[in-house]
């Protein structure tokens, strides 16, 4: 039998990540089983096994993947050479909102309270992304505002806190799109923009 190449098995690997993300999103995390993946990927319960050591493996891969796009997203901003500003930010944010990753993020912080790997993950990905809001409101402020470096590194700090809690809120209102209190994100907006 011949080996995949890397690049296949990453292409493999990726398509058990989708595969289980789409029951995740369908039947949460704790409903769906190795079966439910396997077919839902289209592949053998080999070449899951091959790929992954177990269901918690899997659960791990795809919560990583999920916040690694929205990590993505932000740091997009920091390296922009106009940087959006914290309310910008925001509304950017809610544009680019995928229920499907919400709902991940949110199961993903109830795992974290039983699962360490988990917990590792979810806390990893919230102080990378502070790192990469308050980045991103550093070079705002010194790019667009025309603050000094150190000054502007203190104040990116505390907005970043405002940033991080704001995302985690549109992470929860994203995952219940349809739901009661959906939350204005040009409100929202306003409301960071009076604190900037």
């Amino acid at each position: 039998m011949p080996k995949l190449t890397e690049a296949r098995r990453e292409l493999r690997r990726d398509q058990i990540v989708q595969a289980a993300r789409r029951c995740f999103v369908r039947t949460g995390m704790e409903r769906t089983s190795v079966a439910d993946i396997t077919a839902e990927s289209g592949l053998s319960a080999g070449s899951i096994y091959a790929h992954f050591t177990g269901k918690a493996d899997i659960v791990r891969a795809v919560v990583q993947d999920s916040l690694d796009r929205r990590a993505e997203l932000v740091a997009a901003f920091a390296a922009s050479p106009h940087p959006p500003n914290p309310a910008q930010v925001i509304l950017q944010l809610a544009a680019a909102a995928d229920p499907d990753d919400a709902r991940i993020a949110l199961q993903a912080l109830g795992e974290a309270t039983t699962d360490p790997a988990i917990r590792d993950i979810v806390g990893t990905t919230i102080d990378r992304m502070h790192a990469l809001f308050r980045a991103s409101c550093e070079a705002w402020l010194v790019k667009s505002e025309g603050h000094a470096a150190d000054a502007a590194a203190a104040r990116a700090t505390r907005l970043a806190g405002h940033l991080v809690a704001v995302f985690q809120s549109l992470l929860i209102q994203n995952a219940f799109p349809d739901g009661p209190g959906a939350v204005d994100a040009t409100a929202v907006a306003d409301l960071v923009a009076a604190q900037t």
